[in-house]
This record gives structure tokens, C-alpha cells and sequence, in this order.
């Protein structure tokens, strides 16, 4: 059995051996948080998710601060929720494919985001496990299932692809399984996965989405409310190419 310092391989979690450095594998999900006190979901983790301690837990506080290994995604966590529910490990070794594998994948990222789709779901900023999703942790889920990881937030899976030539109506270049970006001038604020035909899939909100999975379309000549706003927000398109190595994205 491998030690890993004082801790063996598989050894159960325990408040006391949450320490800072101390990697652990969940054996059932998670939800992090995006601040130490309060209610605001940063992302969910599935089991078979790896995370390190990286900020142990400081007097006056109920959470301390992890990072995934996968994405490099920090967040806090309640200890709470994983006594019973995660063992002591080494750090993952990332699973890094190349452009043609990752290109092979694609029918399955695609299959999975029309399922998702097809299940009853609302829009949940943070979600990433289903069937309630935001818009980049329906990206990340579609391909991490795939066996591809990419960045956790839309404006890190926007810097992590090879960028692609799109506008309104002009969409010759991309192809299905790229990813195509919406926002500001300063930011990326959305992501939606491309289809094919000028269509693209996406979780979006309430105030200018569908509150859920929908099917929206980058032609001009599509009025309806959703696809008209985010036609309007367009930023660019990007291909996946290469797959995260775990390190921490700005």
C-alpha cells in the first residue's frame, strides 16, 4: 500500500487529517462554494473527483480551501460533507490526449449534451453534475465524460481553445464540437457547444435564456429573443485541441 507522508493509500478522511497538501478521492459528490461563509455555489464535484487541500481550516471559519486536480479549480468546502465520503490518494497524472483523439471523442461530447438536453433541467449557476447545469459546466461535463478536461469557467475555456473565425451568418470554419463564446468586450460571460448549421446548444439564464438547455442559432435572419441577444454578444468561437493538465489557469 503506497504511504502518501503519514497517510496511507485508501485511508478514510477525518476531520484531523485534512491538512494542508493531503490529496483525497470523493466516493460521492460535492458542492464548493465560492467564499468561505455563504451560500454561493462555485461548482459541483462528481465522485471519482480528486482534490488537495490547499488552505486548511482557519479558526472562526466552517470551510477550508481546495483545489480539483483535474481543472486546477479552487473553491471551499465544508469537511462536513465528505467524512465518509472520500480516501486519501496520490494527485491523479492527467490523461492527456491529442487533437486527433480528441476530434474522435466529439460524437460522444455531442451525445451527451443533446441527452442532457433532453432530461428536464433549469439553469443553476455553478452546476456542472446535471441535470441542472450553467453554461460552462455543461461544456466542461460533456467533454470531461469523454475523457477530455477542460477549463472550468467559460472565459478559461475561451483562452484554453485554438480560436476559430466566426460572425452572425459566417460560420463555415467551425465545425460540430467546437465551442463558441458570448459577452462583453472585456469578458467572456458564456459559453454554447456548436452543432453544426449555425446552431449551438447552451444552458443560458432567465433574464435573456431559455432558464435550461436550449438549441439557439447564429443566422441573422433567427428573431426570436434568445438567439437574437446572444447573436448580439457573440465573441468568437474556439476548438478544443489539447486537454488540461491539471494546472491552475488566471
Amino acid at each position: 500500500m503506497a504511504r502518501l507522508g503519514r497517510l496511507a493509500e485508501g485511508t478514510p478522511v477525518a476531520l484531523e487529517l485534512l491538512q494542508l497538501g493531503s490529496s483525497w478521492r470523493l466516493t460521492a459528490p460535492v458542492d464548493l462554494t465560492s467564499h468561505w461563509q455563504g451560500a454561493g455555489l462555485a461548482t459541483q464535484a462528481a465522485s471519482g473527483r480528486v482534490f488537495t487541500v490547499i488552505e486548511p481550516l482557519q479558526p472562526g471559519r466552517q470551510r477550508l480551501r481546495v483545489r480539483l486536480r483535474e481543472d486546477g479549480y479552487p473553491g471551499w468546502l465544508d469537511p462536513m460533507l465528505v467524512l465518509g465520503h472520500a480516501r486519501a490518494c496520490l494527485p491523479p497524472q492527467p490523461r492527456l490526449l491529442d487533437a486527433s483523439q480528441i476530434t474522435a471523442a466529439l460524437p460522444a461530447v455531442l451525445a451527451f449534451a443533446e441527452r442532457a438536453r433532453q432530461q428536464p433541467n433549469h439553469y443553476l449557476w455553478g452546476g456542472t453534475l446535471g441535470p441542472d447545469f450553467d453554461c460552462s459546466g455543461l461544456i466542461q461535463a460533456a467533454f470531461a465524460q469523454a475523457g477530455i478536461w477542460v477549463p472550468r469557467d467559460a472565459y478559461q475555456q475561451e483562452r484554453f481553445c485554438q480560436p476559430v473565425a466566426v460572425a452572425p451568418g459566417c460560420y463555415s470554419l467551425l465545425r460540430p464540437g467546437d465551442l463558441i463564446f458570448f459577452g462583453r468586450p472585456q469578458r467572456c460571460t458564456h459559453v454554447g457547444l456548436y452543432l453544426g448549421d449555425g446552431r449551438y446548444l447552451h444552458s443560458s439564464g432567465r433574464e435573456h435564456g431559455r432558464n435550461g438547455i436550449g438549441i439557439d442559432g447564429l443566422d441573422p435572419q433567427l428573431l426570436d429573443p434568445v438567439s437574437v441577444h446572444y447573436r448580439r454578444e457573440l465573441r468568437g468561437a474556439g476548438r478544443v485541441i489539447r486537454c488540461h493538465d491539471g494546472s491552475t489557469l488566471p
